[in-house]
């Protein structure tokens, strides 16, 4: 089983096409920006608002790519611009409305924006900042303007961005496809154990790698998106799968040293196929680790290897198992621990419900 060159010449089906320049597709984060700029920039427009334009460019800078990723940016902005604000009333009155006292305001802000973490907010708070500088003033009226262009600019952003397409069928898709993968994978160390020999290219190992990768972030983003604490169960299902993906990378070059037709070996072939064919989101680790155990101890109990070639098979066949039973462990945990989480619930809600 070696892996043959053409694996980093290997083409995929999007590259060389080329796409009309007509072609195009406008995502939802920008119908939701162009919806919400231009409610900000009507709701204060109505309300007779000085710089009302700058309500469209807040919700502009408030909109990001999952919801509670909104809220943590719409929180610091609004905290950066009260402490631009404050800053800016301040100096203004020290060094009257100059360019060296928007100089001293920046010098000041940004250590004391760092260190409370809402930096991201600098370009929120010098858009306030340069309308008290233009307009030379810091009365309360001129101020509640500002706040309200701030709270209208943040508030459309995060009403608008409340509503997130479920990322449900393209999860369940890449679950499908890493699940095909590892079968096959499974199969070809099954079936080289067996043969001795085999013409598999191992595409799967190299297509498995950037699924996972993709799968993780969009499983993280799926996350991102429940407010509150959300089910976390697609991330916690691909980060599983990826470290079950570096055992089986591990296993194949302890695979394709096994040119031996042993007993054992054929056993452990057996083991792979019937593993291969329960890879699914369900947990039936438990049942292949005490098979394992079994197969384990019956190879301890045949006869030692009587050349040094049997020894070495052995010896890899051994370290093959480990790996095997790691690859379970792995599953098996996962299992476990949403049965633990499952179970809590069920109880929380039976309390609940007997206090009702």
């Amino acid at each position: 089983m070696e892996k043959r060159k053409e694996w980093g010449n290997r083409t995929h089906p999007w590259r060389g096409t080329k796409l009309s320049f007509f072609s195009f597709r406008i995502g939802n984060r920008t119908i939701k920006t162009a919806i919400g700029t231009a409610i900000s920039i009507f709701i204060a427009q109505q309300l007779g608002l000085m710089y009302y334009a700058a309500a469209g460019i807040i919700t502009i800078l408030c909109i990001q790519v999952t919801v509670k990723q909104s809220f943590r940016t719409a929180i610091n902005r609004f905290l950066a611009s009260l402490l631009g604000i404050g800053l800016g009333v301040v100096w203004f009155k020290v060094l009257g409305f100059t360019p060296l006292a928007l100089l001293v305001t920046i010098l000041v802000f940004m250590p004391l924006a760092v260190r409370v973490k809402i930096q991201e907010g600098f370009v929120t708070c010098m858009v306030v900042l340069m309308h008290l500088y233009a307009e030379e003033r810091t009365d309360l009226a001129f101020i509640a303007n500002e706040l309200s262009i701030l709270v209208i600019g943040v508030g459309v952003a995060l009403l608008v961005n409340l509503y997130m397409p479920s990322l449900e069928r393209e999860l369940k898709a890449m679950q499908q496809r890493v699940e095909d993968n590892f079968i096959k994978i499974l199969k070809e160390f099954s079936y080289y154990l067996r043969h001795g020999e085999s013409t598999w290219d191992g595409r799967e190992l190299i297509e498995t790698t950037s699924l996972l990768e993709q799968a993780i972030k969009l499983a993280s983003r799926d996350v991102e998106n429940r407010l509150g604490r959300g089910d976390d169960y697609y991330r916690s299902y691909f980060v599983m799968r990826e470290k079950q993906f570096e055992l089986l990378e591990r296993m194949m070059p302890i695979v394709s040293t096994l040119n031996s037709q042993v007993p054992q070996g054929l056993q452990i072939a057996d083991f792979l196929d019937h593993l291969s064919d329960s890879v699914h989101p369900g947990n039936t680790a438990y049942r292949f680790l005490d098979q394992l155990r079994l197969m384990r101890q019956e190879i301890k109990e045949t006869p030692l290897p009587q050349t040094r070639e049997e020894f070495e098979t052995r010896a890899a066949l051994f370290y093959l198992l480990r790996e095997i039973e790691n690859y379970l462990y792995i599953k098996h945990e996962l299992g476990k621990n949403r049965d633990d989480s499952s179970g809590k619930k069920q109880r929380e809600a039976a309390v609940s419900k007997s206090k009702g």
